[in-house]
């Protein structure tokens, strides 16, 4: 005997024309989705036994409703986690995320700020720390009005440390003309307390600045959780 419920539409295009992510993005504007509308118009089709909307109700629901958690996935992890989804849906997804994540970060970059406070260094280099799971140093090599010359990576380590050569430090600076620097670096664990580490290399980076006459205004710890400023809180040799 037949099922007489009807199937459910697990494509967009077999949706109620008022309900297609598309054709509102159309009328409305893109910015007028939700999260869960602009997922589905990158995946087009669900999976057995879901319809996309369902499919990516269900993906940002197990993630908190937090776009960047989901971005911390492989595509190998995401397919393995969420059973049906492919490689390519799954590639598609984080190659979106990803753009997203660039394209705020280099609207920042495009007015060439004043790095002024350390919520502007925060939001103009989040994007370099975003999803990593080791620890990396970089610097942010300054002009004298404080806008950014170039972002410049100096080392990468564990998950709870990495070298720093500080005569690479001096060498890019010199190398750039720069007359100020800002240190960077991230904490994967999510602590954004500076380790006793942090804070002797700090004195030893900014003691060496000032034999070039360069300035080092900050050193910016980075986390999932935020950002931990040695300026704010009074740690700057």
């Amino acid at each position: 005997m037949k099922n007489s419920e009807p199937a459910q539409a697990n494509r967009i295009t077999d949706m109620a024309q008022d309900a297609r992510p598309r054709e509102k993005a159309l009328k409305t504007g893109i910015k007028s989705l939700s999260d869960i509308e602009l997922m589905a118009i990158l995946f087009s089709t669900g999976i057995k036994g879901k319809n996309v909307l369902q499919l990516c109700e269900e993906i940002l629901r197990d993630n908190g409703f937090h776009l960047s958690k989901v971005a911390r996935f492989s595509a190998t992890e995401f397919k393995t986690k969420y059973s049906g989804i492919g490689i390519a849906k799954a590639l598609t997804l984080l190659a979106a995320l990803e753009l997203g994540a660039r394209a705020a970060a280099d609207a920042i970059r495009v007015d060439d700020p004043q790095m002024s406070s350390s919520e502007l260094v925060y939001n103009y280099t989040r994007d370099i720390f975003s999803n990593l799971v080791h620890e990396e140093f970089w610097i942010l090599l300054l002009r004298q009005d404080n806008r950014v010359i170039k972002p410049v990576k100096i080392g990468q380590g564990g998950l709870a440390s990495t070298a720093v050569d500080i005569r690479v430090i001096m060498r890019e600076a010199l190398a750039a003309n720069a007359s100020a620097i800002i240190l960077l670096h991230n904490h994967p664990s999510g602590n954004l307390k500076p380790s006793q580490q942090d804070i002797n290399l700090t004195k030893k980076i900014s003691d060496g600045a000032k034999l070039l006459d360069l300035r080092v205004l900050d050193h910016v710890v980075v986390s999932p959780k935020g950002f931990y400023s040695f300026n704010d809180h009074g740690m700057m040799p």
